[in-house]
């Protein structure tokens, strides 16, 4: 009894209900459309005054409310009413307008349902409580028994009389049925008309994955510019403490070189974060990049303690602004992994060879004593790999002839366009 209960008068009964009366709302201007056509035809001057001629407005006017409904603003709305007042799964339901006249039609004809039931539910909602408040009322007020009500004649009855509150309670939970069955039935329908197209599922999927690539590549970033920093800031205040009475000339040198790695990482870290504001474009600064940026990269290095030989057999500023940056970020990081690994005082031999259609990256250094990985390590070599591969390009990383070699190939020509 209580799940009857429930389901007729519980809060989700409730909000479907009100669902139902905002669509005999919507209904109401397609039914004042459909008297101004159903009054020439019939020849009827009062057609608000017949039962029969208002049915047959209504009838008429949903045809029109479908038409209205190929809108493709028209899914939207529907879904946010759906969402709060039905009581539907989410996921289960479409966002954005219908872009597709498969999608119109479906949102049609889940319009056209929902002002159908709608009307039907309101007019009821309308007409039967005061039918049957008089109804409970009327074995104890005399009066209403001798007015013009229009009461049926079987209420002169003493045995109709008495049953009368009885069929006034009953005509309620009547009205309550129809329209928690009703709501029931929207809802059910709702994911099936409002639901997601193939062509729908594709585009969320395409928005996810366009998310997601700019969640990588920003996680990249990241890792590169704030990674490289925090190694070489700690590998360099390591050093001056252990010589800070010893060796003042070091020190400063040290202080000034993290001032500089800092600055510099909050600049570009400032410049990466820009990303993240939507329609905000007024970075710091632009990325760091391989022609304007390689040789003080090299200086700070090297002031981290790594004894750097770089052979460039290249014109950084030939390169495309895409290949520019992403090969500066590839140096950056493999520079950063020898440090991290193998630790100052570490030779590191770099090589960039630019040949006809690729640009070629190698750095070599003293494979590090400890070969297994460490806990969380891993990234820099798979960001480097992830950015190669968005080039079209390659990169290999191991051990090789008693040393640690890092190759990467980046393809020239097929990035000319890039942006």
């Amino acid at each position: 009894m209580r799940e009857f209960a429930g389901f007729l008068f519980g809060r989700r009964a409730r909000r479907r209900w009100i669902h139902l009366i905002l669509g005999g709302a919507l209904a109401m201007p397609y039914v004042f459309v459909g008297e101004l056509i159903v009054a020439p035809v019939t020849d009827s001057r009062y057609v608000f005054g017949s039962a029969p001629l208002q049915l047959l407005s209504f009838a008429v006017g949903l045809p029109l409310a479908a038409i209205t409904a190929l809108f493709p603003l028209t899914r939207p709305m529907s879904v946010a009413a759906v969402r709060a007042l039905c009581g539907v799964d989410e996921d289960g339901l479409a966002d954005g307008p219908a872009r597709t006249w498969a999608a119109r039609r479906r949102t049609a004809a889940w319009y056209t349902l929902h002002l159908g039931f709608g009307g039907v539910i309101s007019g009821m909602s309308l007409a039967t409580p005061p039918f049957a408040a008089v109804l409970i009322v009327l074995p104890v007020v005399a009066g209403l028994r001798d007015s013009r009500l229009g009461l049926p004649e079987v209420l002169d009855h003493t045995w109709a009389l008495a049953l009368s509150p009885v069929a006034g309670i009953a005509t309620l939970i009547a009205l309550a049925a129809c329209a928690a069955v009703s709501g029931k039935v929207l809802a059910r329908w709702a994911p099936r008309l409002l639901g997601p197209t193939p062509e729908d599922r594709l585009a969320a999927a395409e928005h996810r994955a366009a998310d997601l690539a700019v969640r990588n590549r920003l996680a990249r970033e990241l890792h590169d510019s704030v990674g490289h920093a925090l190694s070489a800031v700690t590998l360099q205040a390591s050093a001056a403490r252990r010589v800070l009475d010893t060796d003042p000339d070091f020190v400063r040198e040290a202080l000034a070189a993290i001032e500089e790695t800092t600055r510099r990482t909050v600049n570009e870290l400032d410049a990466v974060l820009g990303v993240l504001r939507e329609g905000d474009d007024r970075s710091s600064g632009p990325a760091p990049t391989l022609a304007a940026d390689l040789d003080g990269l090299l200086q700070r290095t090297r002031t981290s303690g790594l004894h750097v030989t770089a052979a460039v057999e290249a014109q950084p500023e030939s390169l495309p602004p895409l290949v520019s940056r992403e090969a500066y970020r590839i140096v950056q990081e493999a520079l950063s992994n020898a440090l991290k690994h193998s630790g100052p005082g570490t030779p590191v031999t770099l090589r960039i060879v630019l040949d006809a259609e690729d640009l070629e990256i190698t750095a070599e250094n003293p494979a590090p004593r400890v070969t297994a990985p460490r806990h969380g390590g891993g990234h820099g070599l798979r960001g480097i790999a992830d950015r190669a591969r968005l080039l079209g390009g390659a990169a290999e990383a191991g051990p090789a002839e008693g040393v640690w070699r890092l190759t990467v190939r980046l393809p020239v020509e097929r990035t000319e366009g890039s942006v």
